[in-house]
């Protein structure tokens, strides 16, 4: 199992530098674990660069994994691990999400460089 954050889908939506490194979790869509906290930030960040038409095709896209929504238990769990980390909210969320589903976490996101499970990629 496999969760991109943030910056990982950015990076493949707009075809960047290490767009090919997102590629063997994006093209697992049965193994892909999408927290809804990923969608709303991917989907910001469109809505602002390219436009709703734009927004609503990355979301179709992020739609094809797993989306997990915020429930209580990750909430929890998100809290200690953002005591333990250091970590912004919604890097928590992501980090608790992917422990709840025993997943390693693609990113560019140098918060979690150090993480175990997790697979950084550093930007270019």
């Amino acid at each position: 199992m496999n969760v991109v954050d943030s910056s990982g889908w950015l990076e493949y939506f707009v075809d960047g530098p290490n767009a090919k490194r997102f590629l063997p979790a994006l093209k697992d869509s049965e193994g892909l674990v999408v927290p809804t906290i990923s969608l709303y930030e991917v989907c910001r960040v469109v809505l602002r660069e390219r436009g709703e038409h734009q927004a609503l095709q990355v979301v179709g896209a992020m739609q094809k994994g797993l989306i997990v929504e915020l429930t209580s238990q990750i909430s929890f769990s998100a809290a200690k691990l953002s005591m333990e980390y250091k970590l912004p909210m919604a890097d928590s969320i992501i980090l608790a999400t992917a422990r709840e589903h025993e997943a390693t976490i693609w990113t560019q996101d140098a918060h979690f460089e150090s993480i175990p499970n997790v697979k950084y990629i550093p930007k270019k």
